[in-house]
């Protein structure tokens, strides 16, 4: 793995490719990549630095020094890294903009592209006036928070709108392709609405009267009797209330304000075009000329791993490097990968540490490979192999336009399912031919592709001495031999896709897919089905139907047994149910399947059969409607056709499939009280400032203020603290972590990690004993360490041993997989996994258990031995009694916790930079554990990309770690941790369990609740953190905002083996009412009331007392009691009787389909019983 090149050592995994440059650049190859950033051609000197293993993301951030494109999860599912690739598209003449994820995308593969940055788009180095209409609307518009996101959601509607050919999108064609980026504390609306501003048609959301004007802006609005003002009026004032009493703003508001953004910059929709280098356009220059010619990059960087980088740009030359390297070689898988997107190989290389010493990027020169046709002779649709899937999606939406029925029912399940598949960014790179190859178990495309009887044309180089292309066939439902494995040669590629036309009637394909989320999300169960009928005599008959899912076995699967039963059978109802329990049998899955949910799978696998029974009939009634009406048409279809099967309307509801429906568009309105401006002080005591202060104080209040950090947000310039420049001499860490929990931790080998090539030191414990630090942690118990000392038993997964510090991140996350950890024997049954198993094993942080009483305790024991009522009359006491689970959630702040620590005066000082809620935690602890003073300690904090209570705590162990290698090592040190670590170590909201016991009195026209009894279970995990603080918090919320005259809660934090779960918004208050509520519900239930009269009526009154001693409203120092009038408000205002009649009349006429409506008072206190976090200081410069 490593090899010595004169005096120095580097990282390589092949020895030979360098000594064959010279023969491959007599047969035309380059050895310099031609890249472009931001409109600038980046110098040789620099170039040359990119290496085949390097992503796009990395070159940037650590090469280009441009950190604006963040790295969030290094996988391509967060959008932060998004920048835009730009190249020339012979074929149609014309630049070509995609949105890509940087973090997955390799930066050789931008070779001959010019990348874009949210650098490049506008900087606020000019000025406000500076900015793009697209970030002064995100501005404007409140659209960033913590802006960590904020560039990559920039680019991404940049890129939108530069697509778009010298015009701004429309709304839907926004809303459809913006679905690559997350956002975690802003909220969606504002984002939307500032993208959608700058839209074409944005103004066509406004309502406008006969003489064309907007009504909104009309100067006769109050005049005017014309329909639409006094409609568009009345709406206003529906949603709005009075105007003299509330500010009402609305999204219609938002987009009627592009004129403002775009300004001078009326021709910023071209800025694409205008910075793309005109030397990649003209086909005679000497670069384009140079970026034709195939590139062959061998890495000869230093303390890297890279390999050797190929892009081959004709078919011949593709097939001879697949001849070569594709071999097996001693019975391994071949010597090379093919990659094209790179969002499959880059995850392997990222977190499964593969090894890919070649990697074969095919050019788009290859035309064999990018193609999209439709071949109507032979009724095909060809699809290359390497042609991106929004490519493919873009042509079955252009092609559809006008197309015959067969096509359009052809290309239409493919355009669904890809609309759906991943994000804009992935399916932008990503290729049909590498999800087939792949064979994902859970892939939706391959399903589909099976199920249609796809064809593969598999090509590799002949044998004979001519060296032509050999091609072979293969069914798509044959192709996939078992788990991640292929029927094809090492040496063979897939060339291209062959998809049948569908018959011009009675042949029906449909796609089906479940996922947690609807997008940008793997599926649980993906299916494509296609059934072909056939007219007869009783009704149609099923001549052929295939069935094929993912996940639902190792491999994409046939049901095979389920279409024989089927074919030849009359399609009608009894033939689909019955179908459905072979289909279960055929696909029964284990209890132990990999992914769980077993039972669930097989629900989803027999529920998207009989869906596809309840669409085909609707689109069999319309075949059967045009053929009727046109037989000539259809000379081949025996008249007069047979009748539909038997199903009633309440079930069409069966047929709705949110892959073939629009992608939803939304809006927002906020009302609130106009503000009360009252007299200051300074208008008596200072009357010399009232010239000066009224005029700007009258303008200001109430109005919405930008964020004042908003520009450098949305130009990329607010600088976090993993994109601080690196200081002279810095190193980069990586974590060790043990991989078992419950055994002894022994002794750590760390000689092979030492002898990788940039490893500078690997501190342990001894590292912090050697500094007379202290290697204890924690916010309330110090009962964790820094780094486990030897000999002390490992109590989670992911529990922090040592750091590795490197000259480069790769050489230190290298090492860190290197270090040998030996482990003690230890008993693995007695390791405290879950929170029921911590209840049943008594493992408990008895410090936190607290408990509160209020009423009659005897009455209390008595409900909690009662069985459950069976009678439900006036004056009877109805008893329920249950276990209410509420789950773990991962903060997921889109920066990871990171730190820069800097050593100075001889190492006396440490500077801390990092990512924290803590900055005193972080300062006394860092100077604790490297046995510096805490006066000589500086903890700086700018700004965090999220936190959410995740770094309240969570983020003061990975700053120590850097604090004592720094120290030990004399040099700056930054850690910043990858994504998966940091799910790992820094723990989540906590999961909490209740089992309760409550009851309610039945009154002639409601209930009146009685009492509740409730044992309350949180998560700690493995240390205390401030778990106790936590369950307290739900202890004091458990009554919500209800009047439990009888109430006893205890609550504690369970202790188990997981990472210590922390602070989370809301702090167990959340926990605490949901429990509250499933309760008052389930009374509600069992007392035949309805659940808006079961809350009303049971809310605190003013003078009540709640369990812990407040008095609420009139009679205490609280305030107002102001949830009853707000619920009854709410409740007239949005009349929810009259919703709730609607609901069940909708849903007495769907059988399938159910609508809802919930109305939930909440009552949140403030406070910790953690005492100091209840104080707080600042600094004020004046």
């Amino acid at each position: 793995m490593t090899r010595s090149r004169g005096n120095s050592r580097f990282l390589y995994y092949e020895e030979e490719d360098d000594a064959r440059i010279g023969a491959l650049e007599k047969k035309g190859y380059r050895k310099l990549p031609i890249l472009y950033v931001n409109g600038n051609r980046i110098p040789n000197d620099v170039a040359s630095k990119a290496r085949s293993n390097q992503t796009l993301l990395s070159f940037l951030r650590e090469t280009l020094l441009l950190t604006g494109s963040k790295l969030g999860c290094a996988e391509g599912g967060c959008g932060a890294c998004t920048v835009m690739v730009s190249k020339w598209d012979a074929e149609t003449k014309s630049i070509q903009h995609r949105n890509v994820n940087a973090c997955l995308m390799p930066v050789l593969a931008a070779d001959g592209c010019n990348v874009t940055t949210v650098e490049g788009i506008g900087s606020i180095k000019q000025g406000d006036d500076s900015l793009h209409p697209i970030q002064k609307a995100m501005v404007e518009l409140h659209g960033s928070q913590c802006g960590f996101c904020t560039p990559g959601i920039i680019v991404s509607i940049y890129s939108l709108y530069a697509a778009a050919n010298d015009k701004a999108p429309a709304v839907k064609e926004l809303e459809e392709h913006l679905d690559g980026n997350l956002c975690r504390c802003t909220g969606y609306r504002p984002i939307w609405d500032a993208a959608r501003s700058l839209c074409d048609d944005s103004e066509d959301w406004e309502v406008r009267g006969p003489c064309g004007t907007r009504c909104r802006e009309c100067p006769e609005r109050h005049e005017c009797q014309q329909e639409c003002n006094t409609h568009s009026k009345g709406a206003e004032s529906s949603s709005c209330g009075n105007g003299n009493d509330v500010i009402c703003s609305t999204t219609k508001d938002k987009l009627a304000m592009k004129k403002e953004f775009v300004g001078k910059h009326t021709e910023w929709v071209n800025q694409p075009n205008r910075m793309f280098p005109a030397e990649l356009v003209d086909t005679s220059s000497e670069v384009f000329q140079e970026a034709s010619k195939p590139l062959l990059v061998v890495d000869e960087s230093e303390y890297q791993g890279a390999g050797t980088w190929f892009k081959p740009t004709s078919l011949q030359d593709l097939l001879k490097l697949m001849k070569e390297y594709g071999e097996n070689q001693n019975g391994g898988k071949g010597r090379c990968k093919i990659v094209v997107g790179n969002t499959e190989v880059g995850i392997e290389t990222k977190f499964k540490h593969a090894v890919y010493p070649r990697l074969i990027y095919p050019s788009e020169a290859i035309g064999e490979l990018y193609r999209f046709d439709v071949n109507a002779d032979v009724g095909v649709v060809v699809i290359g192999a390497c042609t991106p899937l929004s490519r493919i999606q873009h042509e079955c939406e252009h092609r559809m336009n006008g197309a015959d029925v067969p096509l359009c029912r052809t290309l239409g399940p493919i355009r669904n399912m890809l609309r759906w598949f991943a994000s804009t960014q992935i399916r932008n790179v990503a290729c049909l031919g590498g999800n087939l190859v792949t064979a994902s178990p859970i892939s939706d495309m391959n399903p589909m592709l099976a199920a249609m009887g796809a064809k593969l044309t598999l090509s590799r180089l002949d044998e004979s001495k001519d060296k032509s292309v050999s091609r072979r066939a293969k069914n798509v439902s044959e192709f996939f031999l078992k788990y991640r494995t292929v029927d094809m040669d090492p040496t063979e590629i897939v060339e291209k896709i062959e998809v049948p036309v569908v018959a011009k009637v009675f042949e029906y394909v449909k796609p089906f897919k479940q996922a947690r989320r609807r997008e940008d999300d793997i599926s649980i169960v993906t299916s494509g089905m296609r059934i072909k009928l056939s007219p007869g005599d009783d009704g149609f008959v099923i001549e052929d139907i295939a069935i094929a899912f993912g996940g639902m076995a190792p491999k994409t699967v046939l049901a095979v047994e389920t279409s024989k039963s089927m074919k030849g059978a009359m399609f009608c109802r009894e033939t689909f149910l019955n179908a459905q329990d072979i289909l279960v049998k055929e696909l029964k899955l284990p209890e132990t399947v990999p992914g769980g949910q077993a039972a669930y799978r097989m629900t989803l696998a027999a529920s998207f059969l009989y869906k596809f029974f309840i669409s085909v009939t609707e689109d069999l009634n319309a075949d059967i409607k045009t053929v009727t009406l046109d037989p000539a048409a259809f000379p081949d279809v025996d008249q007069p056709l047979p009748g539909l099967p038997a199903l009633g309307d309440y079930e069409l509801s069966g047929s709705v499939n949110f892959l073939c429906a629009e992608k939803p568009s939304f809006s927002g309105t906020q009302v609130y009280p106009a503000p009360k401006v009252a007299k200051g002080l300074e208008d008596e005591i200072l009357p010399i400032v009232d010239g000066v202060r009224q005029p700007k104080a009258a303008d200001a209040v109430g109005k919405g203020s930008a964020h004042q950090s908003g520009p450098l947000h949305c130009t990329g310039e607010a600088l976090y603290t993993d994109d601080i420049p690196p200081p002279p001499g810095m190193l980069h860490g990586a974590l060790v972590l043990a991989t078992q929990s419950g055994v002894r931790f022994e002794a750590m080998n760390t000689e092979k990690a030492m002898q990788l090539p940039g490893v500078v030191k690997i501190c342990a414990s001894e590292d912090i004993d050697a500094l007379g630090g202290i290697n204890e942690l924690g916010p309330i118990a110090h009962d964790e360490t820094v780094f486990l000392p030897k000999g002390e038993t490992i109590s989670m997964v992911g529990q922090v041993l040592g750091i590795v510090v490197a000259e480069t991140l790769e050489s230190a996350e290298m090492a860190a997989r290197l270090v040998e950890i030996k482990y003690g024997e230890g008993d693995a049954n007695a390791v405290v996994v879950s929170l029921e198993n911590a209840v049943q094993a008594g493992s408990f942080f008895e410090s936190t258990r607290h408990k509160l009483v209020r009423g009659d305790a005897g009455l209390l024991d008595e409900i909690r031995n009662a069985v459950e009522s069976q009678e439900v009359s006036t004056g009877h006491i109805v008893k329920v009694s249950g276990t209410f689970h509420s789950g773990a959630q991962e903060h997921f702040y889109l920066e990871t916790n990171s730190t820069l620590v800097v050593p100075s005066e001889g190492d006396t000082n440490l500077t801390v930079y990092c990512s924290t809620q803590a900055a005193t935690k972080t300062q006394n602890f860092c100077a604790s554990s490297t046995g510096t003073p805490a006066a000589k300690v500086v903890c700086r904090v700018k700004r965090l990309g999220g936190g959410f209570g995740g770094k309240e705590t969570r983020s003061v162990f990975a700053s120590c770690a850097a604090a004592v290698a720094s120290k030990r090592t004399s040099r700056p040190v930054r850690l910043t941790l990858a994504r998966n670590v940091d799910m790992l170590t820094t723990g989540q909201r906590h999961a909490f369990m209740s089992k309760y016991h409550a009851s309610a009195k039945k009154t002639e026209d409601g209930a009146k609740l009685l009492s509740m009894d409730v044992e309350v279970y949180n998560n700690g995990g493995a240390a205390l953190d401030l778990s106790g603080p936590v369950a307290d918090r739900a202890l004091f919320h458990i009554d919500n905002a209800y009047m439990f005259p009888n109430l006893r809660v205890e609550a504690v934090a369970c202790k188990t083996a997981q990472a210590p779960h922390t602070a989370y918004r809301g702090f167990g208050g959340p926990q605490g009412m949901v429990i509250a509520e499933h309760v008052v519900e389930h009374l509600a239930v069992a007392c035949g009331v309805s659940i808006d009269k079961m809350r009303r009526d049971n809310l605190y009154k003013d003078g009540d007392s709640t369990h812990f001693g407040m008095v609420v409203g009139e009679g205490g120092d609280n305030g107002k009691w102001n949830v009853p009038r707000m619920f009854d408000r709410l409740y007239e205002g949005l009349d929810v009787p009259k919703r709730r009649a609607a609901i069940e009349e909708f849903n007495s006429h769907h059988k399938w389909l159910k609508r809802g409506c919930a109305l939930i008072p909440t009552k949140f206190g403030i406070a910790f019983t953690a005492k100091y976090m209840n104080q707080g200081g600042a600094l004020v410069h004046l």
